[in-house]
């Protein structure tokens, strides 16, 4: 069944592309890396990658040609499950404070700012494994350990949107979810089995 669904994985110069499809296709899934907003526009599911930063992803994904257009209406209006990575989850915020102000996709309502752990032995980015606690149940995100490597931190502004927590001199949101989207601020690429079977639950997930 996997095999015949579209797994649209947008390109937009900004994202760990290469080692997120091979994980997906490590999962059975049938991915197109893709930069077409006419795809993704009529894809089965869509998965949002990012790296770098919050300003450099959200302009990035807004230069592409009809890409934010085409998410909105296949998501937002399609109902498609959506799956944003790193600072493609961040980018489901409102606004992002990271190198000044820049507007998010405002999918969830929320902003991303600097991570102020409450111990001076606590180092920011947050690099490495930690836990990922689930807040209620989700059919995606579960308990486990996955990889994480960020400065700044999705802050939700409803805490119903909030689907796991993590600690790293303080809570901070590790997965935000509402209806068919789904974010994740580790890497599912870098955590082996966990992130491998977080894939696979999203690419059996019907929202």
């Amino acid at each position: 069944m996997l095999a015949r669904q579209s797994i649209a994985l947008v390109d937009y110069g900004a994202g760990n592309l290469h080692s997120v499809e091979n994980a997906l296709r490590a999962v059975g899934a049938s991915v197109v890396v893709t930069s077409d907003a006419d795809f993704v526009g009529r894809a089965d599911r869509i998965v949002l990658p990012g790296v770098g930063s919050f300003r450099a992803c959200a302009e990035g994904l807004r230069a592409v040609d009809g890409m934010v257009e085409a998410l909105e209406q296949r998501v937002l209006q399609g109902g498609a499950p959506f799956l944003g990575i790193c600072v493609g989850m961040q980018l489901l915020a409102t606004r992002g404070l990271e190198h000044g102000e820049c507007a998010g996709l405002d999918w969830i309502g929320g902003e991303v700012r600097l991570i102020e752990p409450g111990a001076e032995a606590v180092k920011v980015p947050h690099m490495g494994w930690n836990d990922v606690s689930p807040r209620g149940d989700h059919a995606v995100i579960s308990q486990g350990e996955a990889y994480f490597l960020h400065s700044y931190h999705f802050a939700p502004a409803d805490r119903a949107d909030i689907a796991a927590m993590t600690d790293h001199g303080g809570p901070l949101v590790a997965a935000v979810a509402r209806g068919n989207i789904a974010g994740v601020q580790f890497h599912p690429e870098k955590s082996q089995s966990y992130g491998l079977a977080v894939l696979t639950k999203f690419l059996e997930w019907q929202p």
